[in-house]
């Protein structure tokens, strides 16, 4: 408990109420009420709810903390005071010993801050001309990003129209995406950039009308100090101004006139610069979206070159084995009639043999006789029949194969039919009209 005496910054104060022992409150404990509850009444009427010793050091490392943070802020704001004071100071008494100078030197003065005033006049106006530029250059270049977004959109559109199973999201499709994604998020920049541009012209035409304003001041206070300048006690205008010795309470004093001076300048050159980085943020805007653009571009022809070649590929295959199956058909069709008419042939010797045992059959008596003629016929008949039910599977067979022929010249015809349709859509209807895509000046807002 060493950290007790830290705790108390003063005595406490002393109470207005005398101590009182306050009445005992009763509570209501539920014994053994649970599976995890106290086995007796040991803690009754104690709060569980008390904090950790942990946490009693924590909350005061904590307040030690926020009280060092809190002097060291307050040391670094009085340093930084300091310095602000000190310069304001010197200031003033430079701006005081100015206007104590000869009517002269603030004639001298004031044609510097007039020439001052229209340097950065002229300049503002120059750099308000060139920011202008650059705005239509941006509406120029979001413009010419409608074209390639058209285009981009109106591919993936087309090739949703292809037919399975050429319908696969292939890298055409991923490079198309890509584009897209591309687009939106440049046009999204452009109008972002767009926006500076227009809200930094507003500022520097509203400095510009400042400065102006000072400096037509500034010319009619050269007027009136070098008339001042030109009074002699042998001129004739001079006369009694009684109350001309009395401070107006609306002038400004010199501090406040250089400082508004130097503001003006500071705050209209400060704009100018903004408006070169911006100008030239700008360029790099237009000059990298327009090479992103073209070299997206690229990579989606390539890519819907690449996938021509491959179609064109796969086209030639399928009408090569469209071919080999044509001529595979008409074989097969020529050997079915060739088994045909092998089994219309087998027909003939087996009306005969089977005429023959017919025959045989009717042989009376004893000359029913198993002779070598009767087995010699019975093993014709059946060596016809084996030939003939050989025959009949083997044409079974062809008939089958000729059907998987016919299938598959059907299958590859509508493939062939698929890789048109998907080539006519890439190279007639896509690449055609990614012909009409911008060049790099007209997505850099040049044209």
């Amino acid at each position: 408990m060493a950290q007790t005496g830290v705790l108390l910054t003063k005595e406490p104060a002393p109470q207005s109420i005398d101590v009182c022992e306050l009445p005992r409150k009763e509570y209501d404990v539920a014994c053994n009420t649970g599976a995890y509850t106290s086995s007796g009444l040991a803690t009754a009427g104690f709060r569980t709810a008390k904090y950790l010793m942990d946490e009693w050091f924590q909350n005061s490392y904590a307040r030690y903390h926020q009280a060092f943070a809190d002097r060291d802020h307050s040391e670094r704001q009085r340093h930084e005071s300091g310095q602000l004071a000190a310069e304001t100071g010197a200031l003033a008494q430079r701006t005081q010993l100015d206007s104590t100078r000869k009517v002269g030197e603030r004639l001298e003065d004031m044609h510097c801050w007039k020439s001052e005033l229209q340097r950065e006049i002229d300049e503002l106006s120059s750099e308000t001309d060139l920011m202008m530029a650059q705005k239509l250059r941006l509406q120029r270049a979001l413009d010419a990003t409608s074209v390639p977004y058209s285009i981009a959109t109106d591919n993936l559109q087309c090739r949703e129209r292809r037919q399975h199973p050429d319908l696969v999201r292939d890298y055409v499709e991923v490079e198309l995406l890509k584009e897209t994604e591309l687009i939106r998020n440049i046009q999204e920049l452009l109008k972002r950039t767009m926006g500076q541009a227009v809200g930094q012209i507003r500022l520097n035409r509203e400095h510009k009308e400042s400065c102006e304003m000072n400096w037509s001041d500034k010319v009619e206070v050269y007027n009136i100090d070098d008339t001042c300048s030109r009074y002699t006690n042998e001129s004739t205008q001079v006369q009694f101004y009684p109350h001309s010795s009395k401070f107006e309470e609306s002038a400004s004093t010199p501090e406040t006139w250089a400082k508004f001076n130097q503001d003006n300048l500071l705050r209209a050159e400060r704009e100018r610069l903004a408006s070169v980085n911006l100008r030239k943020l700008i360029d790099c805007i237009l000059r990298d979206t327009a090479e992103d653009l073209r070299l997206q571009c690229n990579a989606v022809n390539s890519a819907f070159s690449n996938r021509c070649q491959e179609l064109d590929d796969a086209l030639q295959k399928l009408q090569y084995h469209l071919g080999k199956t044509l001529t595979e058909i008409t074989d097969q069709e020529h050997q079915i009639a060739a088994l045909k008419q092998a089994i219309k042939d087998k027909e003939a010797p087996l009306r005969v043999a089977q005429t023959r045992l017919y025959q045989r059959s009717h042989r009376p008596n004893v000359e029913l006789c198993r002779d070598n003629a009767q087995f010699r016929l019975l093993s014709e008949v059946e060596e016809l029949n084996m030939s003939l039910r050989a025959l009949k599977e083997k044409l079974q067979d062809a008939e089958q194969a000729l059907r998987n022929l016919e299938d598959s010249r059907m299958c590859l015809e509508k493939d062939i039919a698929v890789k048109i349709n998907s080539l006519f859509i890439d190279r007639q209807k896509c690449m055609t009209h990614r012909n009409r895509y911008p060049s790099v000046l007209q997505l850099a807002g040049y044209q």
